[in-house]
């Protein structure tokens, strides 16, 4: 029984949340372009968005980055560059844990910005929230599984998580990999099914809202109504 519960959710659920990722973008682009932003709420209220946005959007880069790092490049390219695990873990803790509490605070005080802001709180939907709500679980399950394996000898996702998530790419369905792993980076995995379930659906499909025309559209030129003599 629980090989089957493992082998649903860690080699069918995979394929069935990209598809609604991927599926879910083209259909809202297809649909509401004209929803397709940031639904930006600043000129609701600029001041108590500054700290929260800058740190959580410069954790999080910090964090994809080091995610990347982690799970996509193999630990074969490091040992063939002389990277020893212990010092990939030192470096990925030095840099993963001062990031993601800063991503995680910046969360936090935009969450409270979006319950104590009047406006801010009418004008919410419940996108908004249900994004909100599983950034919190993302960011915070992954902090609870970086202090609990903040041991030199602990565990390696590189091993396990990464080559099931690679191999999830080219068909190659290994859930027997994911068997071993902690707890806290299972709900990790898992609260990131969630966010990137409702993600097409709200305003973080601007993510993939790059400004490319804007760097080829004419200049505007604006000319006075008056000319001089």
């Amino acid at each position: 029984m629980k090989d089957m519960i493992d082998f649903v959710w860690w080699g069918v659920l995979p394929y069935i949340v990209l598809t609604i990722f991927i599926g879910g973008h083209i259909y809202r682009y297809q649909r509401d372009q004209f929803g397709w932003s940031t639904k930006s709420s600043e000129f609701l209220d600029k001041k108590s968005i500054r700290v929260g946005v800058q740190l959580f959007h410069w954790g999080i880069l910090i964090v994809f980055g080091g995610h990347f790092l982690g799970l996509i490049v193999p630990v074969g390219l490091y040992n063939s560059l002389g990277i020893s695990e212990h010092l990939y873990h030192t470096v990925a803790l030095v840099f993963g844990i001062p990031a993601g509490i800063a991503a995680f605070i910046g969360l936090i005080l935009l969450y409270w910005r979006r319950l104590t802001v009047k406006r801010i709180k009418a004008t919410s939907s419940k996108g908004d929230w249900a994004v909100l709500f599983f950034l919190l679980l993302v960011i915070g399950s992954g902090l609870s599984a970086t202090f609990a394996n903040i041991d030199a000898n602990g565990f390696d996702y590189r091993t396990t998580i990464a080559p099931w998530l690679r191999g999830l790419f080219v068909f190659h369905v290994q859930p027997e990999l994911m068997a071993g792993v902690p707890v806290w980076f299972k709900v990790h995995i898992t609260a990131f099914y969630g966010i990137a379930v409702v993600w097409p659906f709200t305003r973080l499909v601007h993510v993939f809202s790059l400004p490319l025309r804007y760097m080829r559209r004419n200049y505007v030129v604006y000319r006075s109504r008056t000319r001089k003599a």
